[in-house]
């Protein structure tokens, strides 16, 4: 299994940079990454964050691939249910010419309804379109229904499924998981045998919400107003358009008390060491690809992130591998 880095370009305007100046940096913190042996750099996607949170994964995903040589380059995830299936067939294929034959396509159906809505599509139906999107991506792709088709054959996709029905909807499909669980893997077990796949094709991956840090409780006083604004902005828009309350806000100083289940929960920083043992515990009996690791929390201090990538480059993978 190899370690990637997952880029959400947030930019809060408590901390916010020039928006030329911010992709800019995050483009070179792509190429550290890739000249420090990462095996991975993925892309998510939100609407209508304050925070400009990444809405187009694929195309920042091609500035990437222009920059790099060796790393993979993924998206975890892309919404394939707002989108017409060709043109996230030709926009991903494009990815993978300008990455040559290096793209990963996570997809997921998403889980708010103002994204839904910005696109004309029905959220309910997420699940089925979602489904129905990516069975005729693999086949433009398998029937060479667009032009120019990617170089690799076929790509590397995945599901960004975290429910037993996600992740059966994976298995039918023939498709990866990302979703490291024991529990969850046998639901897309199942799946792989419903539509008629080998079992032994399964293979997992996932965002572990991780960063690597040389003191940990150093880095936590830092990184705390972040990760409080990256968990706020999640919890407020996950409720938007369905009538519930918004949650309470979440201050800063709860992440002081570390033993309890939340909001400490939400994110661990770790030395290399300690974060190795739990990786082998948490995948153990898993057929695990790809582990995919915060690079910032919501534009979090650069010589943190700095230090993140390069512990999590160099550092980490022969612990792993010990």
């Amino acid at each position: 299994m190899d370690v990637g880095f997952l880029f959400d370009l947030r930019n809060p305007e408590e901390w916010k940079r020039p928006w030329a100046d911010h992709y800019a940096r995050t483009l070179e913190f792509c190429e550290e990454a890739d000249q420090r042996g990462a095996g991975g750099l993925w892309f998510t996607e939100h609407h209508l964050f304050e925070d400009g949170y990444l809405p187009q994964p694929l195309t920042f995903a091609a500035a990437a691939a222009a920059r790099t040589r060796q790393v993979r380059i993924g998206t975890s995830v892309l919404l394939p249910a707002l989108r017409k299936p060709a043109q996230l067939a030709e926009e991903a294929a494009i990815v993978d010419l300008i990455s040559g034959g290096r793209l990963e396509l996570g997809l997921g159906a998403g889980y708010r309804v103002p994204e839904y809505a910005l696109f004309d599509t029905d959220f309910k139906q997420r699940f089925t379109r979602t489904e129905e999107s990516i069975r005729e991506v693999m086949r433009l792709w398998e029937e060479k229904g667009i032009t120019p088709a990617p170089l690799q054959d076929p790509v590397p996709i995945w599901g960004g499924f975290y429910g037993p029905r996600g992740a059966r909807i994976a298995g039918r499909l023939g498709i990866g998981l990302l979703h490291i669980s024991h529990d969850k893997f046998e639901h897309y077990r199942a799946g792989l045998v419903e539509g008629g796949h080998d079992p032994a094709i399964a293979r997992v991956s996932d965002l572990l919400p991780i960063i690597l840090a040389d003191d940990p409780d150093a880095a936590w006083p830092r990184v705390a107003p972040y990760l409080a604004h990256q968990m706020n902005s999640y919890r407020q828009a996950s409720v938007e358009g369905t009538g519930q309350p918004k949650p309470p806000l979440i201050h800063p100083d709860e992440f002081r008390d570390r033993t309890s289940n939340a909001p400490w929960g939400a994110l661990r920083i770790l030395t290399p060491e300690d974060a190795a043992t739990e990786i082998k515990e948490m995948t153990k009996g898993l057929p695990v690809k790809h582990l995919i690791f915060w690079a910032s929390i919501a534009g979090m201090p650069d010589d943190l992130v700095a230090r993140n990538i390069e512990l999590v480059s160099e550092k980490l993978p022969p612990l792993l591998r010990s």
